[in-house]
């Protein structure tokens, strides 16, 4: 089992920045691949973001060059730093955790957190 929470939304203006933090707990986290996703209202939830024990990343078109994603291993913690938000940005976002390495679809993902608000105004 592996427990996620995430924290870090707010509202920001747009060009403006946040980061999302996301702590993992159980014996084996740390082995996960670890993902965000996004859920704006009347929108399905979409990938974000991903990343593997290695540091190997991978993110969606929509916020490649702005948003990054990072992990620290020994805290058992991923991070999601968000600049140049636009109000396209604004949704719930998700942490979630993988064995499939890659993976953007969320059915491949087991555990999530709760998720954070994140609202970006014109």
């Amino acid at each position: 089992q592996v427990q996620l929470v995430e924290s870090g939304g707010g509202l920001v203006q747009a060009g403006g920045s946040l980061r999302l933090s996301c702590a993992a707990s159980g014996r084996t986290a740390s082995s996960y691949a670890m993902g965000w996703f996004r859920q704006a209202p009347g929108k399905e939830r979409e990938f974000v973001a991903a990343i593997i024990w290695s540091g190997l990343t991978n993110y969606a078109d929509s916020v490649k060059g702005r948003f990054a994603i990072s992990r620290d291993n020994a805290k058992n913690a991923v991070y999601l730093q968000m600049n140049s938000l636009k109000p396209e940005d604004t949704a719930v976002y998700y942490c979630a955790a993988t064995r499939q390495l890659g993976a953007t679809e969320d059915r491949a993902y087991s555990y999530w957190g709760q998720g954070t608000q994140v609202t970006v105004s014109s």
